[in-house]
């Protein structure tokens, strides 16, 4: 049985989401962050980082949830047709993304979500908020144009990459993000989110 620890309304609902595309059973461990258990000596020995999620999968542990869901995607893959790229270039691509989407977006849509909705009104920064704000148009209009040809990310099949950038992209809508500018982006992220994986992975 593979566990994933962590709570679903977290990182680790993107190893979930890989989980419920591909039919794998998994026991969901619980470990609350806010609540200090990602520092107990039992979970350090997991995870000595003290974060979630983490996998366990036959006695293999792995940390960093995009680095989780690859793992998953090349192990598991052949279950959904496309899903793990079947050539060494669409694997190349696929990391790609999941990379790209760490490190050009997820940063700045989390302060956006921030300072626009999650942080009381004293906390709330403007100039932050538009600086962040401004820094996602380049990444969101690089995304939009690599989607044109649509409709996924690689070709015509929902693959791993499609699922990595979509899982932290999701967080635009909760931070009231207009993605108008972006009609590629947007009917491609709606597309995604609304798919019966996703759904499951949020039920906590």
């Amino acid at each position: 049985m593979i566990k994933l620890y962590g709570t679903l309304r977290s990182r680790a609902s993107r190893p979930a989401w890989v989980m419920e595309e591909l039919g794998l059973d998994f026991q969901q461990v619980k470990v609350d962050f806010r609540a200090g258990e990602t520092r107990s000596p039992e979970f350090l020995r997991l995870n000595p980082n003290g974060h979630v999620p983490v996998l366990e999968d036959d006695g293999f542990v792995l940390w960093e949830s995009l680095a989780i869901n690859l793992y998953l995607a090349e192990k598991y893959g052949s279950r959904l047709p496309g899903f793990w790229p079947e050539t060494i270039q669409g694997r190349a691509l696929a990391n790609q993304w999941s990379f790209w989407v760490m490190t050009e977006v997820e940063y700045n849509l989390l302060q956006v979500l921030f300072h626009a909705v999650l942080y009381p009104p004293e906390k709330k920064n403007p100039e932050r908020l538009a600086k962040c704000t401004a820094a996602l148009q380049t990444p969101f209009g690089a995304l939009n144009s690599a989607l044109q040809p649509g409709p996924y990310l690689l070709g015509d099949a929902f693959s791993v990459a499609d699922l990595n950038v979509a899982s932290v992209l999701g967080w635009a809508k909760f931070a009231r993000i207009d993605m108008g500018p972006f009609p590629a982006l947007k009917k491609w992220l709606e597309d995604c989110l609304h798919r019966p994986g996703n759904k499951r992975s949020l039920e906590d």
